[in-house]
């Protein structure tokens, strides 16, 4: 039997990449899947193509940023499936790359409302829900902010991701009670499309910085990883398989940040 059977699951962030291959995976293990954001094409597509392979979806309009809309997204959920059991907060941006006096407040703020406040407004949404027989918790942070500090004029997001890890652990304590398990997976270098819309400005007067994009990894040379293998990883964290595993980041970067910590 797949292993999400009977599981309902809500996915941010889901029209490509990381998200877009778990949306498939829990489909295919079973679960209903929810997707929250904004209802653009790629995640109509998405939707569309998990119905055609018999999986139910349900989108769910809203912008992770706005507590309203995230507040009226679980309700829709609550009012149409009446329960949850997954969620994976994965929405995030890279934001704008550069020097700390060229960065500007707005930036910054644009920054850390999506990763951070995105995953605070998401979480507390989900409470409700999750709080009636328990269920996973899993987060997208990164290795920046965690385990490597030197990818050129990262600093808001490296704060971004480095908070969803300090989040996480706390939540783990304070959702323990509920059986609500509380997970980060830190991808490294992914082949999605995040980077296409990463604003990179004044980097090259950066000493002591690298673009970690063209670093090396040691898994796999420098080939990117795959967001198929970083849906493998959320699948186990979702499922009964990690029932003792909570309050934990779990690298998966072909030990890509082992070069560069």
């Amino acid at each position: 039997m797949p292993s999400l059977t009977g599981k309902v699951t809500l996915i941010t962030g889901a029209g490509s990449g990381i998200g877009a291959a778990t949306a498939r995976l829990f489909a295919r293990e079973g679960a209903k899947v929810a997707l929250l954001g904004w209802p653009r094409e790629e995640l109509k597509l998405m939707a569309r193509e998990i119905e055609e392979e018999g999986g139910e979806i349900l989108l769910l309009p809203a912008d992770v940023t706005s507590e309203e809309e995230v507040g009226e997204a679980f309700e829709l959920l609550r009012r149409h499936w009446g329960q949850l059991d997954v969620l994976f907060s994965n929405a995030g941006i890279n934001g704008t790359w550069a020097p700390l006096e060229q960065l500007a407040a707005a930036e910054w703020d644009q920054t850390l409302n999506v990763n951070l406040r995105g995953t605070f407004l998401t979480t507390k949404a989900s409470l409700p829900l999750l709080k009636v027989r328990g269920g996973s918790i899993i987060i997208t942070s990164s290795v920046n902010g965690t385990r490597m500090f030197c990818t050129a004029g990262a600093t808001a997001y490296a704060c971004s991701k480095a908070g969803q890890v300090a989040f996480a652990k706390t939540a783990a304590i304070e959702l323990a009670r509920y059986q609500i398990r509380v997970n980060v997976v830190c991808p490294g270098f992914i082949d999605s499309h995040i980077h296409e819309h990463t604003l990179r400005r004044g980097l090259e007067g950066l000493r002591h910085a690298v673009d970690t994009l063209e670093g090396p990894i040691p898994l796999t040379g420098h080939t990117a990883g795959k967001p198929e293998s970083v849906a493998d990883l959320v699948l186990f964290l979702a499922s009964e398989r990690s029932s003792h595993i909570t309050g934990t980041e779990v690298y998966i970067d072909g030990a890509q940040s082992l070069l560069q910590s």
